[in-house]
Parts: C-alpha cells; structure tokens; sequence
C-alpha cells in the first residue's frame, strides 16, 4: 500500500471512529430507578469518548498527528509535528465515565456548592472566564484557571509547574484550603455514604470496595486524559486541507510562526506551548502585587515571575489572558510582545526575562492577523457531555 494511500485510509478511519464515538457519547447518559429520591442511579458507559479507540477495555487515543515523526518534521515552520511520546491513555470506558460524574459533581466539595467544572467550565474553554478565580468563600484567588484542553500530553501542570502528574493536579485544589476547602477524611466519608457513588464504584472496582482516594483521583484522571482538542481549522490545514484556512488565517499563521515574531518557539505546535517555563515580565493587575511564579515553588531567584507556557488550543474562548488576567483581549495580549523585552517591569524590579523575548516591532495588520490565526485553534468538536442529573442528587456548579 503507496504512503499515499495509507495515509488517506488512516484520515478516513479516524475520523469515522471519532464520528461513531461522537454518536454514541452524545446518547451515552442512562439513569435506572433509584431507591432514593433526589439521587440518581447510572449506569456507567462501557464504550470510549470520541477520539478513542476501544482496544481490550481499555480506551486508546487515535489522531492523525500520531502518523508523524518529530525526528523528521522539527522546526518552527513545520505543520506536520508529532505529539509528546508521553500520554496518559488505557483508561476503562466504565473509569472515565465515573470521573466525568465525579468532575461535575460538587459532592468534591465540602459545602456541596462547587466542583472541578466551577473553574473548569466546559463552555468556556475548561477555565471559567475570570482573571482570578474564585475561592470556596468567593475571594478572588491569586491565578486564573488554566483550561484544562490536552492536559494529557503535559508535564507539568499549574501555572508555577508546582505538579508532575495529573494526579497531583486533581489533589491539590482539592484540598488547598482557598480553593475547594475539602479535606481528605470528610471527602472519603460523604462518598462512602452516598449510595449512588457506591453503586457506581462497585461498577468500576467490583463488589465489596471500600472506596479510596486514590480511586477517586484516578476517576478524575481518566476523565480529564479524554479532554483532546484537536480537530480545529488549523489541523485540518496542517494535515493537509488548504481551504481550512482563508487568506487573513494564512498569513496570520507565517507571521506567527516567522523568525520575526517567533511566537512558535514557545507555543510550539501541534499544542501551542513547549511546556517550558519563562519568565516574560507581564504586569500583575492594578494593586496586585508581584507574583513569585516558578519561584515561590523551586525557591530559584531567576524564576520570579516564571510561569509555564500555557497551550494557545481554544485561546478565544479563555479571555482574560496571562496568569493573573492582565489583559481582556487576544489583542491586548500579542500586543503586549511587541512592545518590546521588559517593558512592563516595574523600576526597581529584576527579572530574569525568557531569552524569546524581544522586539520584534509587529505592525497593527500583523497583529490583526496573528488574532485571526489565533481563532482557528478553536476546537470543540469531542466536548464531554455534561450529566444532566448528578448521583450524588445535588444541582451542577458549573
């Protein structure tokens, strides 16, 4: 079979497989009669969400960008760049589901008001549309939510890379006393007492399981691996579409991925970020003081005001931009690199900025169309459904 030929029979499978997820998925909430009113007894899916292959119960992630080889395609002007080898895939179908519940579930809380898709919004991006998010007690935190898009494919998570693993990032804001408030002792006995989550671990963990917290991060760990974006304009250009794209769209493209904005050595296709940290002097909000960044955690003075690299994938739709919000627009934010290395940091401030940054001097058309380019990272096409009625009986927080 011709490379040609292969490649097409593998576009053709992928997107049929993602098509018959897609159907399956969107019919995939099944409720039984429950002994117990106000709470509602599942019946866990047994199939995988879209973009996944179902290969020994396990769920396997497919994409067209697994057909190519990084070795040979590397470069900031290259389209066609594989994936990081590392993913968080094999997840039960019946596991995923149950952390998709557990995700939207404010059962995660200690009050019952607020759960994972309180800042993680779903419609907005996977963040929740505010430059500092709140805490469990309504005060502003000192970060915004990073989305939550591709998290599978990452390293580090938060913005100050403090976590390795996803499952070091569901714990944290579970327990951070600003953020969720839960602690684990009370989280495991309101699960352990709901019937509902009972039954739907007994699903997953069979007969007589005395549920963990262990178990409970991995759930949510499952689900959050099935979070892929993948499938916007811009990929369908970089498999090869040319008409994906319009003309403004192109040439927004080459100045972002040109050696005068080098914007692509730091948001790195196919998921725009490096997943480096770098310090890039963006200003704190007004009365907001600085914030440490990298350092606060490494305790390294040349990461004050570090910060990873955050994915650009469905940038449009998590205004306000940077770690703490500092600008409302996409506009706002690519002008803000071209206004020259350090000139945001406050007299008197030191700060060892990324070497990336410079000055490369873009005019107003050229901004305009690296925007443009921008909304073509909008992928939403296997958003998880959201569960219309909850086990644990409680109203969605989201």
């Amino acid at each position: 079979m011709s490379r040609e030929l292969k490649f097409s029979y593998s576009l053709v499978s992928i997107f049929a497989l993602a098509l018959l997820s897609m159907l399956s998925w969107s019919v995939s909430v099944s409720h039984t009669k429950s002994n117990n009113p106000g709470q509602a007894e599942v019946v866990l899916n047994n199939f995988c969400p879209p973009g996944f292959q179902l290969v020994n119960q396990q769920c396997l992630f497919r994409s067209l960008y697994q057909n190519y080889d990084s070795l040979k395609n590397q470069g900031l002007g290259g389209l066609k760049i594989a994936l990081p080898p590392a993913y968080r895939d094999g997840f039960s179908p019946v596991l995923i589901d149950l952390g998709r519940y557990l995700f939207f579930d404010p059962i995660l809380s200690p009050d019952g008001k607020m759960s994972c898709a309180t800042c993680h919004d779903p419609d907005k991006g996977f963040s929740d549309g505010l430059g500092r998010s709140l805490g469990s007690n309504g005060e502003p935190l000192d970060r915004s939510a990073p989305s939550l898009w591709n998290v599978a494919f990452y390293d580090k998570f938060f913005w100050d890379g403090r976590s390795k693993t996803l499952e070091e990032q569901a714990v944290g804001p579970l327990f951070d006393p600003r953020e969720m408030a839960n602690n684990p002792i009370r989280l495991l006995e309101t699960i352990n007492d709901n019937a509902a989550y009972r039954g739907l671990f007994r699903q997953v963990y069979g007969q007589g399981t005395t549920i963990t917290l262990d178990q409970i991060v991995t759930a949510l760990t499952a689900f959050q691996s099935t979070l892929i974006s993948l499938n916007s304009r811009y990929d369908q250009y970089a498999h090869g579409y040319s008409e994906a794209l319009n003309e403004d769209e192109k040439a927004g493209l080459n100045v972002f991925r040109s050696f005068v904005a080098r914007c692509g050595e730091c948001h790195t296709p196919p998921l725009f970020t490096n997943q480096q940290m770098a310090v890039i002097g963006t200003p704190e909000p007004e009365g907001m003081a600085r914030d440490l960044g990298a350092e606060g955690v490494t305790g390294d003075r040349s990461q004050r005001a570090s910060f990873k690299v955050p994915s650009l994938r469905n940038i449009a739709l998590t205004a306000p931009y940077m770690h703490s919000g500092r600008f409302a627009t996409l506009r706002e934010a690519a002008e803000f690199y071209t206004k020259g290395r350090g000139h945001a940091v406050p007299a008197g401030e030191e700060l060892s900025i990324h070497w990336h940054i410079w000055e490369p001097k873009l005019t107003d058309q050229e901004l305009d169309r690296v925007v443009d380019f921008l909304h073509t990272l909008t992928d939403e096409s296997f958003k998880p459904v959201v569960p219309q009625q909850l086990p644990s009986g409680l109203q969605l927080a989201h």
